[in-house]
């Protein structure tokens, strides 16, 4: 052995224990679109890069975007397990039944999927309460409305899509009982070109609010083409919406990965279902446009402030469906349970569900 190796080997050896490098802590993350979408994914990657800058060298990333929701999710999520990732964050609602299959395999690896329900001893489940934010966004759409008719682009008919639609309608309906809500089913997360088209068409029918469960800026650049109101998804859009921003109801992940993985490295975590709202700041309000009135940004503000106290749900009854059948009784908020089934309409609209 040369002197060199032996004096580096022996300065090694002392070297207190606390000082030996340690392997970081692999975390995976799945995407269903790109990182450039400016929407739902971008967020979640804002997530990932806030949890990089919080543990430095102590974490070791990995994410993989345009992931199609099926046998690309499984095959996807078992490599990110076969590679040695600790936790595995997949964070679309189509992932659901890949992640749950893949846990079974990997017993020792920690899965937490976003917006599903399944869960098993290594896989929990989370989502942001969208539902609140899209109330305030209803109420802020009717109160600016004026033609009385707003947008919903929809993507799938999800319990989280379902709700969220029934949530921008009950918002708008406080404040203007002469709202309709008209539904286009895009049937994709990400497609600039389909959005628009949905936008445009809704626009066409007279609403003059638009608002989006998809991932571009597109819808919201659609109606600043036309002279509409917007409202951002996921993200800040404020950028790309112009005189058309209403408000962007944001996904702040970065505290939700921060803490999960804490858990996991100090060996806390337990299998929940994580739901994170305005109070959690996990669900922002934010960039509410200046064009509206003091009182019309007085009743936004109040209605984000009874949010957050907990002083009122969006969804507390009376509540009733599209055939008059009593949902919710009178008092009566909806459990986390059944928001997270939520398949049917409000009483008031006027869409159908696809079957």
């Amino acid at each position: 052995m040369s002197l060199k190796r032996s004096l580096a080997l022996a300065a090694a050896l002392t070297l207190p224990v606390s000082a030996m490098a340690e392997d970081p802590m692999k975390v995976g993350f799945v995407y269903v679109g790109p990182i450039g979408d400016h929407g739902w994914s971008y967020q979640h990657d804002l997530g990932r890069l806030a949890l990089e800058e919080h543990f430095g060298d102590q974490v070791e990333t990995t994410y993989v975007e345009n992931v199609n929701e099926g046998a690309d999710a499984e095959r996807t999520i078992r490599r990110l397990a076969q590679a040695g990732n600790e936790v595995i964050f997949t964070t679309s609602f189509g992932f659901m039944n890949p992640t749950a299959r893949v846990a079974e395999q990997f017993p020792d690896t920690t899965f937490l999927h976003a917006t599903g329900y399944k869960r098993a001893e290594n896989l929990g489940t989370y989502l942001s309460v969208t539902y609140e934010g899209r109330y305030v966004t209803g109420v802020a759409a009717g109160l600016v409305t004026e033609t009385n008719t707003l947008g919903y682009i929809a993507s799938f008919p999800i319990p989280e899509v379902i709700r969220d639609i029934n949530a921008v309608y009950l918002g708008a309906r406080s404040v203007n009982p002469d709202i309709e809500l008209k539904v286009v089913w895009a049937n994709t997360w990400f497609d600039p070109a389909k959005e628009a088209d949905a936008a445009n068409a809704l626009m066409d029918q007279g609403a003059d609010v638009i608002v989006q469960h998809t991932d571009s800026p597109a819808p919201l650049m659609a109606a600043d083409k036309r002279g509409n109101w917007g409202v951002g998804q996921a993200s800040d859009m404020r950028k790309f919406g112009g005189d058309a921003h209403l408000l962007s109801v944001v996904n702040d992940w970065a505290p939700y990965y921060i803490d999960t993985v804490q858990a996991v490295m100090d060996g806390d975590w337990a299998p929940s279902d994580y739901w994170g709202g305005i109070s959690e700041d996990v669900i922002q309000v934010i960039g509410i446009s200046d064009r509206l009135t003091e009182e019309q940004r007085a009743k936004v503000d109040e209605v984000i402030a009874s949010i957050d106290s907990g002083e009122f749900h969006p969804f507390t009854g009376p509540l009733k469906d599209q055939d008059g059948e009593l949902r919710v009784p009178e008092g009566e908020a909806m459990t986390n349970e059944q928001l997270a089934g939520m398949d049917w309409y409000v009483e008031g609209m006027t869409a159908n569900l696809p079957k």
